[in-house]
């Protein structure tokens, strides 16, 4: 299996322990998969109230954990400042289906944060923790009111278009339409293209309750997105 060349920012790294990799004196990734001074953040994201007691974001960690899931965080001059976090598509947030495919779940650098690279510096460090992958995947939102996922912001990470779909939320913003993208990034020149089940995409996101795609568990109806032209 040859790798393809991946163009990445010309930086000096210097290796940290096994699960962390510093980039310079200010910045370092952390995997905090099993840190447990890093425990609380496994469970939310990195600003808002800790979601410990939230019993679909546990089942999905005891199950993913031992399957390949990891998270880290990327730490500047003492603070969390950014994360990634990804698994194996069998166990992904996301119904995406594919030979040795490695899933985005979430990527996020605070606001503060922005314009220093650090959004590829997490992917990067994700590439060359997963040498086995041959492709990432990940989704992309276009039109949709949160600011995370943008199909723009995927893109300059790396990411390229397979497909999309369009719908609207059934409990916000009613009758608005936006996209949702399935994104790739090969890195192997045999990498076969990831597929969807947009079926079960409708149905949305249960462990996470920050992403733009949660179905709360209020919302009783199996779909929480729907086809408006479907």
């Amino acid at each position: 299996m040859k790798r393809v060349h991946c163009t990445r920012e010309i930086l000096i790294m210097i290796p940290d322990e096994h699960d962390s990799m510093q980039f310079d004196s200010k910045a370092r990734i952390i995997d905090i998969t099993k840190r447990s001074e890093y425990e609380k953040y496994l469970h939310r994201c990195l600003v808002g109230p800790p979601a410990k007691r939230y019993k679909k974001r546990i089942e999905y960690l005891n199950r993913a954990i031992p399957n390949g899931f990891h998270k880290k965080l990327l730490i500047v001059d003492g603070d969390v400042d950014g994360t990634i976090e990804y698994a194996p598509s069998e166990v992904s947030y996301y119904p995406i289906i594919g030979d040795n495919v490695m899933v985005v779940n979430c990527i996020w650098v605070l606001r503060k944060a922005k314009g220093h690279n650090f959004g590829k510096l997490l992917v990067e460090d994700m590439i060359k923790s997963e040498k086995h992958s041959s492709c990432f995947a990940a989704i992309a939102l276009e039109d949709h009111w949160s600011p995370w996922f943008r199909k723009w912001q995927m893109e300059k990470l790396g990411f390229k278009p397979l497909g999309s779909i369009s719908v609207t939320h059934n409990a916000k913003y009613k009758g608005r339409i936006f996209s949702v993208y399935l994104m790739w990034m090969p890195v192997t020149e045999d990498a076969k293209p990831p597929v969807w089940n947009r079926q079960r995409l409708l149905e949305g996101i249960t462990m996470c309750i920050a992403h733009p795609l949660y179905h709360p568990q209020t919302y009783k109806p199996r779909q929480i997105l729907e086809e408006p032209y479907g």
